[in-house]
């Protein structure tokens, strides 16, 4: 779905602490690795206090915004589930809500990775070669808990199939 000459829309929304802002850094990453030009917008809030954080990542052949446009969110990727109602306007008609409970959190080899497992469900969603998200991953996460994450993505990945 990334390839094929459209931009791609997704809004990564939770709470403050829960990751979101590192996996638009790992989705963004992963599609400029595929060779796509990238676009990545935040909306922090009350970040510190755990409030709501979103963030618009935009990729295709060329993107000239980063900001998706309301109602236009191909994906909708949630960390926390009062989060979902507030930010469904954004998705697109047809468009896919990835919810917090896509993954079940005991299947994780630690509970702060889910951020990254939900991100493997939308990879088995996009054309992104998954060399291009582990190398993401990589430069995004420290190497202490690269293992984890990358147990948490291919979790997630298979889930979705």
């Amino acid at each position: 779905m990334s390839r094929g000459g459209r931009v791609v829309n997704v809004v990564i929304a939770g709470l403050g602490g829960q990751g979101v802002l590192t996996a638009s850094d790992i989705l963004a990453g992963a599609a400029f690795r595929a060779g796509l030009d990238v676009k990545k917008a935040e909306v922090h809030g009350m970040s510190q206090r755990g409030g709501s954080v979103t963030s618009d990542v935009r990729f295709g052949p060329e993107v000239l915004s980063p900001m998706v446009p309301a109602g236009e969110a191909d994906f909708l990727l949630v960390l926390e589930p009062s989060e979902v109602a507030g930010n469904r306007p954004a998705l697109a008609p047809g468009g896919l809500l990835v919810p917090p409970d896509a993954v079940a959190v005991g299947a994780l080899p630690n509970r702060r990775s889910l951020n990254v497992a939900l991100l493997g469900v939308l990879a088995a969603r996009l054309d992104l070669p998954e060399a291009c998200w582990l190398d993401a991953l990589r430069e995004a996460l420290p190497a202490r808990l690269l293992g984890v994450n990358e147990k948490a993505f291919r979790i997630g990945r298979e889930t979705a199939r």
